[in-house]
């Protein structure tokens, strides 16, 4: 484990996104910018660089996201006697370690990490940041009081462990769950992070959609694991970052025609473990999410290049234009040459 010796300590007073970003602004003296729901800052000084955002959703659920290398430890200590929100976290990159009272031994949670968080009541809740290390952290917190006056919040669905943290209004109960590991909410991240509409309305929209969509994703790796349905011993923490590593090689050589004997080779990974591992952590088979990737990218050449349909299907490694577009229709209901059109229209809201 990681020695911390000198660190920057941060004292959050309050529970509250609002709250805790303004106090976070204070402390790396940075930059802010943003909206009514969505908000921005971004700091490079002596603590370190990077941007952190929140997002106020409806019902009590907020994002807290960041993005950040700091050249100082940090310790960040929830000194408050207000209920505590629960916490879905996952680390995209680098780690971190937790402890439910400052006083108490720390647990260390680390990348593709479906991890769930909860205090009791007047405990300080800490988080240990490293210096030197990469970070991508998003926290998707749940004020339960609000969300369980949501019209079909669905709470009675969950297994009991659960039910009851959500129906726990005195925090009587400290939650700490570190489960299996997840590609799938790392790819859903990502998309996440890569918005590019402008209207502020539709923006808010697209990233609600979007946070519903990871905090269903961890809720179901939690009901596996609690399953016992997690990662089975064949597939371990480095075969995973090896199985992560491929998608950029896949990008690289997205031209050509990926075989999974291919992909084997450059991961020291066998042929069965590759297809089992892209199974559990994307939920695709191999040549599946090969093929997703390709769509994807020639989406991103649809809607931002001047590329025919024909240069597109060459530049993506697809054997012919019209089995791209039987796929292309397959995944969205829409031909490539159609879907080109409604982007160009300005007053679609197609992506």
């Amino acid at each position: 484990m990681y020695t911390y010796r000198t660190m920057k300590a941060l004292i959050i007073n309050s529970t509250k996104s609002q709250n805790i970003f303004d106090q976070i602004q204070t402390c790396l003296q940075g930059e802010f910018k943003g909206g009514r729901e969505e908000k921005i800052i971004t700091f490079n000084n002596d603590i370190g660089k990077g941007s952190l955002r929140t997002l106020d959703l409806n019902w009590g659920i907020s994002l807290i996201d960041c993005d950040i290398y700091l050249n100082e430890d940090v310790k960040m200590v929830f000194d408050t006697d207000e209920l505590s929100p629960i916490e879905f976290i996952f680390i995209s990159k680098g780690y971190f370690e937790y402890s439910e009272n400052a006083n108490n031994a720390y647990n260390k949670f680390v990348q593709f990490q479906n991890t769930i968080i909860s205090h009791k009541r007047n405990t300080k809740k800490t988080f240990l940041f490293p210096k030197n290390e990469h970070l991508k952290i998003n926290f998707i917190r749940i004020e339960r009081k609000e969300y369980l006056h949501k019209k079909n919040n669905n709470i009675s669905q969950l297994n009991q462990l659960l039910v009851s943290l959500f129906n726990d209004n005195e925090g009587k109960i400290a939650f700490q769950h570190g489960g299996s590991y997840s590609l799938r909410i790392a790819e859903e991240i990502k998309l996440l992070n890569k918005v590019d509409i402008d209207n502020e309305m539709l923006r808010t929209m697209y990233l609600e959609g979007r946070v519903y969509l990871i905090l269903s994703l961890q809720l179901l790796e939690h009901k596996k694991f609690e399953e016992n349905m997690n990662l089975p011993e064949a597939i371990s923490k480095e075969d995973i970052l090896k199985i992560h590593k491929l998608t950029t090689y896949i990008i690289e050589n997205i031209s050509e025609n990926i075989s999974v004997s291919a992909l084997s080779e450059e991961s020291g990974l066998s042929p069965k473990k590759l297809q089992l591992g892209f199974k559990i952590l994307y939920s695709k088979t191999v040549n599946e999410y090969v093929r997703s990737l390709k769509l994807e990218i020639s989406k991103n050449y649809l809607k931002n290049s001047d590329l025919s349909v024909s240069e597109i299907v060459y530049a993506i490694g697809i054997k012919s234009r019209s089995y791209y577009s039987k796929i292309f229709f397959e995944a969205y209901d829409i031909l490539p040459t159609e879907y080109r059109k409604h982007i160009k229209n300005k007053n679609s809201s197609i992506r």
